[in-house]
């Protein structure tokens, strides 16, 4: 077998039909556990194997499973942040989709399809493989394809012909790429291109990738506002709080403060009500609403015993989180990809490690300690007392549970991280 995966930028300068028998000889070829003319790219190869794992039939003859109904779909639809604006920044590929015999879909982050518009023509055909508004697109449930594959790899995505690994599909392409909720990192979920696989080009993803950023910056603008809005009905209040105080919206990102060095955000428990608030950074709070976020007042006592638990949970996918536990009580975070690493490598290391021993575990270059150094401070802010530096560690009264997914392959998926790819392997 060629160790070289197979190009699809080449597969343009190939006829058609010379591409279509390459890809499905290397598909044949790796399923069956044989050796295929060319080793599939890295991406498909991946998702292939965590079909295996998961018992994908390769022969079935339906995706998509059961769609969903009728009331599920439209509260999904209002209630995703992408309504807010996905009409605005897919007008002009809808369009193109439309003048290339391709479908606009967009997903929630489960894989389903929540919208989908596009050529008539090739609607119809979407009927026909499931691509219909409701219906699932996760791998778990249609094998590898753009949708599924992008939100595992939390990447950019473009699977063609018979690199889908339920036969059914081999006939389409697809392109899609994730899109972040820039306020907290939450996946949202993944606009794509689909179509028959004779419309295949190898820009689409580059197209679809670049309406996806297109997407969070139009949410970055919306969330600025926001923000601006709260700052204007929080800075008079905050004028008359004696002590320490910050008003924060909903995903914790700081309006106004008195009394202390301000922060950009404060992480937040994915419930916050009104009462009494322990926060790791602060101490305990009295939570009051505002209007689009909460007016959080320090109390000024005796700070907590210091927490005594973290527990980091990465079975889950794209849910990682950090669970911290103490006498004061516990309170969990979400993690994004590039911190569930670094708390990962740490996990791995409670002796410590220095910046350019972080950056070797995580880039694979020594070197980059700038970017390592920014990433462990915005750790820190969320980690106050879970933490310590010089060489970065978790403190050593502090007991360290890693939660790991059941299969080992499964650690991180979306990870390029030397440290990680090693996890993958021990187990």
């Amino acid at each position: 077998m060629k160790d070289t995966p197979i190009d699809l930028s080449r597969l343009t300068a190939m006829d058609s039909a010379q591409a279509t028998r390459l890809l499905r000889q290397i598909r044949e070829a790796s399923l069956a556990g044989d050796r295929p003319p060319m080793a599939p790219r890295p991406v498909i190869g991946a998702s292939w194997q965590r079909m295996r794992r998961l018992g994908v039939d390769p022969d079935r003859q339906r995706t998509g499973e059961v769609v969903l109904a009728a009331d599920e779909l439209e509260h999904r639809r209002r209630t995703s942040a992408l309504a807010e604006v996905i009409r605005g920044v897919t007008d002009g590929l809808t369009a193109m989709a439309d003048a290339s015999l391709q479908i606009l879909v967009v997903s929630d982050a489960q894989g389903r399809v929540l919208w989908r518009e596009g050529n008539a023509k090739v609607l119809r055909q979407a009927d026909g493989i499931a691509l219909a508004a409701g219906a699932a697109w996760s791998e778990q449930v249609t094998g590898t394809n753009a949708i599924g594959t992008a939100l595992a790899a939390r990447a950019p995505v473009q699977v063609h012909a018979a690199e889908h690994f339920v036969h059914v599909l081999t006939n389409w392409t697809c392109a899609a790429a994730p899109v972040h909720d820039p306020r907290d990192g939450r996946l949202l979920g993944v606009i794509d291109m689909s179509g028959p696989a004779t419309g295949f080009h190898p820009t689409t993803l580059a197209l679809v990738t670049s309406v996806a950023r297109l997407a969070e910056s139009e949410l970055r603008e919306r969330h600025l506002r926001a923000v601006e809005r709260l700052r204007s009905v929080a800075a008079p209040i905050l004028c008359r709080v004696r002590g320490r105080a910050v008003a924060v919206d909903t995903h914790g990102w700081t309006a106004a403060v008195t009394g202390m060095a301000p922060v950009d955000r404060l992480p937040l428990p994915r419930s916050v009500r009104p009462g009494r608030l322990w926060l790791p950074s602060l101490g305990m709070c009295t939570v009051e609403p505002l209007p689009g976020g909460w007016l959080l007042t320090v109390e000024e006592e005796a700070p907590p015993d210091a927490p005594s638990k973290v527990v980091l949970d990465l079975s889950r996918p794209r849910r990682w989180s950090v669970t911290v536990s103490g006498a004061a009580g516990s309170w969990a975070q979400e993690l994004t990809p590039r911190h569930a690493e670094l708390l990962y490598v740490l996990a791995l290391h409670r002796e410590g490690r220095s910046a350019a021993e972080l950056a070797a575990d995580v880039f694979g270059d020594p070197t980059r300690t700038g970017t390592v150094r920014a990433e462990m401070s915005r750790v820190r802010r969320h980690l106050a007392g879970v933490l310590a530096h010089r060489p970065y560690r978790f403190s050593e009264e502090v007991e360290v549970a890693v939660v790991r997914p059941e299969h080992p392959a499964d650690l991180l998926p979306h990870s390029a991280a030397p440290a990680v790819a090693a996890g993958r392997v021990r187990g």
